[in-house]
């Protein structure tokens, strides 16, 4: 959605020319959706295992990342069984209501900008190639180790808000394919959102990319890892 003057003004918000350029600056790089901690350094990665391959995709402002379920213990993620016909699920992040609504508008873009609030799971299950599944998206393959990959794991796992019987708490349907929302333990807040909830998923797998918030600026540093990973195997 492209944020305009015009539509600020019809909320009652007349700002100088310097002030608008800042606020849509702002809002641009937050509503695509999601937040997370500080990102810690990326784990080093030595030779011991082959390494398995994980799928960035920028949506745009967005991104997202995707995971062969293949290629992880059948324990490891027990929500996946949700979508028992999917070789491949994708897991984005975003502000609770603005990713949710269906038209959210310029309101809801400045409520998720700029005021703190709960934040949802995207989960998507397909079986397609990654590549052709997204087919008008970047999609970046990233290699990761075992060791890598289960934190990775986890971090998803664990970010699942759950009821007293410890099952995931499902919100509604998803945006397309097979999908699902699923309420998230983390606040979606300014400065924190899709992109640096997704590097920090990056680097808990062990891939070196900065804590950016736009996703052109991760989509370059996950091109750069990509070309500069180590052939081999991985620990």
């Amino acid at each position: 959605m492209l944020l305009r003057p015009e539509m600020l003004e019809k909320l009652g918000l007349t700002l100088h020319h310097t002030e608008m350029r800042t606020l849509l600056w702002l809002i641009a790089v937050t509503i695509a959706g999601t937040a997370c901690a500080e990102a810690p350094p990326a784990l080093e990665t030595t030779f011991e295992s082959q390494p398995r391959t994980i799928y960035l995709v920028s949506h745009g402002w967005h991104t997202g990342i995707v995971i062969r379920l293949s290629d992880l213990p059948h324990d490891a993620w027990p929500e996946s069984t949700f979508l028992p016909r999917a070789e491949y699920i994708e897991v984005g992040w975003g502000d609770r209501e603005y990713y949710q609504a269906a038209d959210p508008g310029a309101w809801l873009a400045l409520k998720a900008a700029f005021v703190p609030g709960p934040s949802v799971l995207h989960v998507v299950g397909f079986h397609t190639p990654v590549e052709q599944y997204f087919s008008t998206s970047e999609v970046i393959a990233l290699p990761v180790s075992d060791a890598g990959l289960a934190r990775l794991v986890a971090y998803i796992r664990d970010n699942y808000t759950r009821d007293d019987a410890g099952h995931p708490i499902q919100l509604g349907v998803g945006l397309y394919g097979e999908s699902a929302f699923y309420e998230s333990v983390e606040t979606f807040h300014l400065f924190n959102n899709c992109n640096t909830w997704t590097a920090h998923a990056l680097r808990i797998a062990g891939i070196r990319v900065g804590s950016h918030l736009t996703a052109p600026e991760l989509m370059k540093d996950a091109r750069q890892a990509a070309q500069t990973a180590p052939s081999g195997t991985y620990k």
